[in-house]
């Protein structure tokens, strides 16, 4: 009787792997997905939220809700992903390289660990940044910029996106490079940055081209150089910081999407695979890469390598550059 018993309860669980696949992948999502984002509306981070969006509500069948939970570079929404969203892949993180590879060396204390609390899914993009002006300085060109900010350091306060953000480092790594100290005034988020920046409040920021491509375009601010080894497709005009006079000096900003840890591999595959296929496709390509970005995509362990790879590099970058949280 106990075989028999045994082997009903064998036959049972085998039935239900079938029925619902392993650990539950073949019904989620059950429920509508929690898109979090750990910045404010407006910025680069935000905008691929709002394009992914459609295309994960399609794809996946549920509704999709982007959360805007911005705070201390990024720390804020992502340790609300690491650290309290159920590992059920239904609360997904928009994963910035500021709070993944960087505020770990900026802060003395962090609410969660990049490698343990979260789970790659994918890499999704790699920004280079634009040094760009207020037009009310007259400056064009870098030479004229290194020339007048050395001059007149006061005048040359940098706004960025919050502590540990690519911004704050990029302005970091200049003043290292010029030996020189620049006031930087931390907002939180690229969007509230940019505002005062259009509004002359501040007059230099390093940025994500994706958020001030309009407003170069309109002569509302002036591209002094990018941050990338090569020029950016989207601003071809504007020469890279070496180019422009100032060697060894690249800084790129990348994203991913992340799940809490302990979320089931057949879920984080799953998600993976729908957003490579969204990737994959011809029009949704146009609309990613006109935010200034190649689509990258790639395995959730090719995601994990680069966040662990990116946090010794730009740790060892934050120690020589000096940078601290404010």
């Amino acid at each position: 009787m106990r075989s028999i018993h045994r082997l009903r309860r064998i036959t049972a669980l085998g039935l239900a792997a079938l029925c619902f696949g392993p650990v539950g992948a073949q019904t989620f999502p059950s429920k509508p997905l929690r898109f979090v984002v750990p910045y404010p509306p407006g910025g680069p981070t935000d905008l691929m939220a709002r394009l992914l969006q459609p295309e994960l509500q399609t794809r996946l069948g549920v509704a999709v809700v982007i959360d805007n939970k911005p705070g201390a570079g990024g720390n804020v929404g992502s340790a609300e992903v690491a650290r309290h969203a159920p590992a059920d892949g239904h609360t997904i993180l928009l994963a910035a390289s500021g709070p993944m590879a960087v505020n770990q060396n900026l802060y003395r204390t962090m609410p969660f660990s990049a490698l343990s609390d979260l789970a790659p899914v994918i890499q999704i993009s790699s920004f280079p940044l634009v040094l760009e002006v207020h037009p009310s300085l007259g400056i064009k060109t870098l030479k004229d910029f290194i020339a007048q900010s050395k001059a007149r350091p006061d005048d040359f306060s940098y706004a960025s996106a919050g502590n540990g953000t690519p911004q704050h480092l990029a302005g970091e790594l200049y003043a290292k490079a010029m030996s020189m100290k620049l006031s930087h005034v931390p907002y939180k988020g690229a969007g509230p940055a940019l505002n005062d920046l259009l509004g002359g409040q501040v007059k230099v920021m390093f940025d994500i081209i994706a958020s001030s491509a309009q407003h170069i375009q309109s002569g509302k601010l002036v591209p002094i150089a990018v941050t990338s080894a090569r020029r950016s497709p989207q601003m071809p005009q504007v020469p890279t910081m070496a180019e422009a006079g100032l060697a060894n000096f690249e800084l790129t900003a990348w994203h991913g999407i992340a799940v809490r840890a302990g979320t089931p591999r057949p879920i984080i595959d799953k998600l993976n695979s729908v957003l490579n296929e969204t990737f994959k496709d011809p029009a949704f390509r146009a609309k990613w890469e006109a935010l200034g970005t190649p689509v990258v995509g790639g395995t959730p362990e090719q995601f994990g390598q680069l966040i662990h790879t990116e946090s010794v590099r730009l740790g060892r970058v934050v120690r020589e550059s000096g940078a601290t949280v404010d």
